[in-house]
């Protein structure tokens, strides 16, 4: 956060340190600041695809995840070969607007790429517990704790930067159902 806003102190023009600011804001909560920076980072490098996807993991998280999805499409446009944390945004906000099978599709897209990647497995458990695909929901559960064994649904809902608190329920709930609990001391 610091570099960040000393960045923008000493060039405003900057897409790269909006882009940074509007992703800490988002993780601190700060919605509405993290939009802003996200928007400013998308007027300053409207050809940067990390500055849309910056704007529209602050939109999903901020309760906005329908206008999301046309950003991440077009970052993933402007990136000929998008990281796979572009995936796992777009499946986030694909599953926040209860296109499930769209979700799934971008998180199998994630473990094409990096067959153990925890938050794909994360995704996809809760995404099947909401499709009501209890076997594979559990399935997936059970690559999370093969990857992590000390996965924890508590530690996990706490790093979840969700401002609608019902949106972060919603998920934790799922995952529940899927298989996945608290960590036990």
């Amino acid at each position: 956060m610091e570099l960040a806003q000393k960045a923008v102190f000493l060039d405003d023009s900057l897409a790269a340190a909006h882009g940074i600011l509007s992703f800490v804001f988002t993780m601190k909560r700060e919605h509405q600041k993290a939009i802003a920076e996200g928007e400013r980072a998308v007027v300053l490098n409207p050809n940067g695809a990390d500055a849309y996807v910056y704007l529209a993991m602050a939109l999903t998280f901020g309760g906005r995840p329908e206008e999301a999805i046309p950003l991440f499409e077009k970052a993933i446009r402007l990136n000929p070969i998008p990281p796979i944390g572009y995936f796992l945004q777009l499946a986030i906000a694909y599953r926040e607007t209860r296109q499930y099978e769209d979700s799934i599709a971008a998180y199998k897209k994630v473990l094409h790429r990096s067959p153990s990647n925890l938050f794909a497995y994360i995704g996809l458990a809760g995404t099947y517990s909401l499709l009501g695909r209890e076997k594979e929901a559990r399935a997936a559960a059970k690559e999370v704790l093969r990857i992590n064994p000390k996965f924890s649904l508590e530690y996990f809902a706490k790093t979840l930067p969700y401002k609608n608190q019902v949106d972060k329920e919603f998920l934790i709930d799922a995952l529940r159902k899927a298989g996945l609990k608290q960590l036990r001391r």
